[in-house]
């Protein structure tokens, strides 16, 4: 009885454990996506931009204020913000993996194996 017991509670320890996991693999994969969308919009906005002239007015969102600029101004930004969204996407995809890995050898630790994914 008591054998039945501690394995019931180690069972819902394990699935509990297998499910967090999964959610932060969800999280992650879930800013990867906003991350990579964010990417494309600025890749999208300078090659609208780039065959502009310099001194062309432009508008630009910041903090929630649409601020009046010019191309000339706005470019160099968009330019910073584009690369330090790749890095932060590079970042994300090596968190996904080590957490992926992670998980795989904690699933061998235990001798975990899925029945539906």
């Amino acid at each position: 009885m008591a054998q039945s017991q501690l394995s019931a509670k180690r069972q819902q320890e394990l699935q509990i454990q297998y499910s967090n996991y999964k959610n932060t693999l969800q999280q992650i994969a879930q800013k990867i996506g906003d991350v990579e969308q964010e990417t494309e919009e600025h890749k999208l906005v300078l090659e609208t931009l780039e065959p502009l002239p310099q001194d062309r007015k432009c508008f630009r969102m910041i903090n929630g204020v649409l601020v009046e600029m010019t191309v000339k101004d706005v470019v160099p930004a968009l330019k910073t913000n584009s690369e330090g969204l790749k890095k932060v996407l590079e970042d994300l995809l090596k968190q996904y993996k080590s957490k992926q890995e992670e998980m795989e050898k904690w699933k061998k630790k235990n001798n975990i194996q899925v029945v539906q994914q």
